[in-house]
């Protein structure tokens, strides 16, 4: 079952997602990720880690997530955004391959026996245009990656203001 979760920048996506995997396991797998790139995400890192309690096993991965046996177990993936970029700027911010090497990731992932997945990513494209070239690249990468894991998807909840809206499934 795989389960997509998106919506805005603080719309409700991860506390959503976090109560959605424990009505589901008594123990989910939290996957993190962020890269750490200043003390900014340092903080918001540390805030979303003391969010979860000891019915977690939390694991941070910034791109190889195939590398996580989640066979038999549901496990929460926050967020697809910043594990996107970590593709995209590892391959200098070209959409084409950051995009297939991510499709091939997920489609590891998926085919492991048993696997609840629990997917929060971001609508970056509902909001203002970016300013700059490679923002605007990144938006695409965005969209389209959304686009393939919907299309994946079981369920896909839209977040509004803390309210879930399903949209498919």
């Amino acid at each position: 079952m795989i389960y997509l979760i998106t919506g805005g920048e603080r719309s409700g996506k991860s506390s959503y997602a976090q109560n959605l995997a424990l009505q589901l396991s008594d123990s989910p797998i939290y996957v993190a990720t962020a890269r750490k790139w200043d003390d900014d995400f340092q903080s918001r890192i540390d805030r979303h880690q003391q969010e979860r309690d000891e019915r977690w096993t939390n694991i941070e991965k910034e791109k190889h997530l195939s590398e996580i046996d989640f066979s038999g177990r549901v496990a929460l993936i926050d967020c697809v955004t910043l594990w996107l970029t970590n593709f995209f700027v590892d391959t200098k911010n070209d959409v084409a391959l950051s995009l297939e090497e991510a499709k091939a990731e997920f489609e590891k992932i998926a085919s492991q026996q048993d696997v609840t997945l629990i997917i929060v990513t971001n609508e970056i494209g509902m909001g203002v245009h970016a300013d700059t070239h490679i923002g605007r690249k990144f938006t695409e990468l965005q969209g389209w990656m959304n686009q393939f894991l919907a299309s994946k998807a079981d369920e896909v909840v839209l977040m509004v203001s803390g309210i879930p809206v399903k949209i498919k499934g």
